[in-house]
This record gives C-alpha cells, structure tokens and sequence, in this order.
C-alpha cells in the first residue's frame, strides 16, 4: 500500500510521527482569525497578511491539485532541567543543533522524490515547516498525531511535545488516518500555573505579547519593562510550559534526530561571556542556529536582561562589570538601553558608577531615559 510506504520511508528519514489528512478547511480558522482580531499576534504582521490568512484558510490556494497532505513530526532532545550553575542563561531546546529550516527541507525533497518513484509520475507537492501558511498544529490534529495542548503545543501520546511539524501537501490520492479526538489533557493545569506571565489563554491559545519565546525572538524592539523580570535567565525561546508538562516528564524522550543534537555551547550559555560576543562572533557561534533569528542586538538584549535577572539585588561585580562595559560602548542602543536596566536591577557601587560614568556621554535619548528612569544615580 502507498500510503504505508510512504510512512516507513518517513521514518527511515527521522519523521518517527506520519499521518495523512484531507485539504479541507481547517476547523480552528475561526479561533485564528479571532486571535488575530485581538491583536494577539504582536508585531508578527506576517500571520496577519490577507493573502496570508487566505492561504491558511483554504490549502487548496497553497496547491490547486492538492489531493491530500502528509503531516510529519520530528523529535528533538528534550531538556533535561533547569540549569542550576550560577551565571548560566537558558535557551530552548529545540535551539541547541542546527536550524530544522536548513535540515528539514532536504529531507522533505528526499521523501516528495520517493513518492513520485512508487507513484511513478511527477506528483504535484509543496513543503512546509513552519515556513508556509499552514496550521500546523491543525493540520496534525487532523492526521492523528496528537491533540493541541491547553499549553497550545502539539502532545503526542507517545512522544509528548519535543517534536517539529512539517507538511507535504500532495496531488496524489492517499487514504486519511482517523483525527485525533481525544482530550488528554484533562484537569491538568500546570503549564498555566508555570507560565511567569500567564500569557497561555483558557481556549488554548496564547498572547504572544506575553510569551517568552515571543518577547525573545519575535520581537525586535524594547522588552516592555514590566515584563522583563519574567525572562528569568532565558535568552532565547522559553520551554517552561513543556518541561512542567506530564506527558513530557513521562513519554518524551530524552534524545531526538542527531541533526538537532546540542552543540557544545549551546545548552549553558555563560551571560557575562555571551554579552561580549562581538558581530563576527555571533556569527561564528550561531551559523545554521535557530538563535540567529534573534540577531545579535536581540540576543545581547535578552542577554543583559537575564544577567540583570540573575544578580537581581546582589551587586556582583562580574555581572556590573560585563554590564557597564555594554553600557558604554556596545554600538546598539537596544543592548545599552536593557543594560542599564540590568546595571540598576544587580545594584550595587560598581553598578551605580557604570551609570553614572554612562550618563556623561550617553547621546541615545531612549537610553538616557532608561538610565534616568531607573533612579539608581542622581541627576543633577
């Protein structure tokens, strides 16, 4: 049989989940469209492109001939734990190998050959993963792979949520597996209960504005204040609603496709050292990383804000030193700005006169209200 073919030569190519579903339109688009509505998205305008969310709504738009599409899952390494050594920042775990934008594709190319080889025509087909106007989550749903979590992730019975969606959308007739119905979930709360600022909603969706992952990624601007003690030392992403999950501490497991296997700085990041990376050094590191999408301005942001977070009220003089350093003389007005800010949250003598010595020639007007809105220094 086709179809089951096409799953075995799924997972020989690491895609240990495979369903297939029909290119209806999704049952969700109204709880999407909605969210949108509700500016929930944030400054992510890509979601909210009108031909965008027309091409969500109707896959048929993404592919006339589409006859069925093939959904796939792929495992990464689940985190073992919160790091517990002093000075280390986090960063989500499907961040720790090589990007699956560069590593997916390849294998997606591999798998649409091989079903062109058995169908023994050219068949009509494009992919996706997390790259294309799809509902992932839906679209998985529909294809049995599992329900959509109140923590809104995708949990496989089996696997938990440590895996990443791709789509094949196919012009070829392949027979639908049964959706997956059922609610696992129950009663459980604790991932609303982890959230530090409870942006998971109670219809299963989020307010990106709140989410970690969103505020360290996403959004390429000021980290609104009130929020930025929230970060607690993550520098990028956020797996805190995963990791309090049940059916991750009981089924995910711990190692996934070697292609997304830590790279050896990646897991435990030191932040006084990160918050010195140069350009080129970002670079370097973080070359076919998912972490390059926060650009480097935007990780040393997170950076300085994690470093402020994790010597909140100490007066550690690494963290000041590393800090004031940014402060004076990191090119980008985003990296001094949330280092002042990190400078008066550590505190101290070495953190005061990092300000004060900053103020005297500090030209950025955000910056220079940043370091007067803290009230570390007097301004005379």
């Amino acid at each position: 049989m086709l179809a089951q073919a096409i799953k075995a030569e799924a997972r020989r190519l690491g895609f240990e989940l495979a369903g297939i579903t029909m290119p209806e339109p999704p049952p969700h688009q109204a709880v999407y469209e909605n969210w949108l509505e509700a500016g929930r998205h944030g400054e992510m305008a890509y979601l909210s492109d009108p031909r965008a969310r027309q091409r969500r709504a109707d896959p048929l738009r993404i592919l006339p001939e589409c006859r069925s599409i093939l959904v796939l899952g792929i495992p990464y390494d689940g985190p073992a734990g919160e790091a517990s050594l002093e000075g280390i920042g986090q960063v989500a775990a499907y961040a720790w190998g090589d990007d699956y934008h560069d590593v997916l594709p390849e294998r997606l190319r591999a798998l649409t050959n091989f079903i062109e080889s058995q169908a023994g025509r050219p068949v009509p087909a494009r992919w996706y993963t997390d790259s294309g106007p799809l509902l992932e989550r839906d679209l998985a749903q529909r294809a049995g792979l599992g329900w959509i979590g109140k923590n809104t992730c995708l949990i496989n019975p089996r696997q938990g949520s440590y895996f990443l969606l791709a789509e094949i959308l196919l012009g070829i007739d392949l027979p639908a597996d049964p959706p997956f119905t059922a609610d696992r979930c129950g009663a459980c709360t604790r991932c609303l209960q982890a959230c530090p600022t409870g942006c998971i909603l109670p219809d299963r969706t989020l307010d990106a504005r709140r989410c970690l992952s969103y505020l360290t990624i996403e959004l390429k601007g000021v980290i609104p204040v009130e929020l930025r003690p929230a970060l607690g030392r993550w520098i990028f992403g956020c797996d805190i609603c995963q990791q309090v999950c049940p059916w991750n501490q009981s089924f995910a497991p711990a190692y996934g496709d070697p292609a997304f296997a830590p790279r050896p700085d990646l897991p435990n990041p030191l932040l006084v050292a990160e918050l010195t990376l140069s350009a080129q050094d970002f670079n370097r590191k973080f070359k076919a990383s998912p972490v390059q999408r926060a650009r480097r301005r935007g990780y040393l942001r997170n950076t300085a804000v994690a470093l402020g977070n994790t010597y909140a009220g100490t007066g550690d003089l690494d963290a000041a030193s590393a800090l004031g350093q940014a402060l004076q003389h990191d090119a980008e007005p985003l990296v001094r700005l949330h280092a002042a800010w990190a400078l008066a949250r550590v505190g101290g003598p070495a953190a005061r006169q990092a300000l004060e010595v900053a103020i005297q020639t500090e030209v950025d007007p955000s910056v220079r209200g940043e370091i007067e809105a803290d009230g570390l220094i007097n301004i005379h």
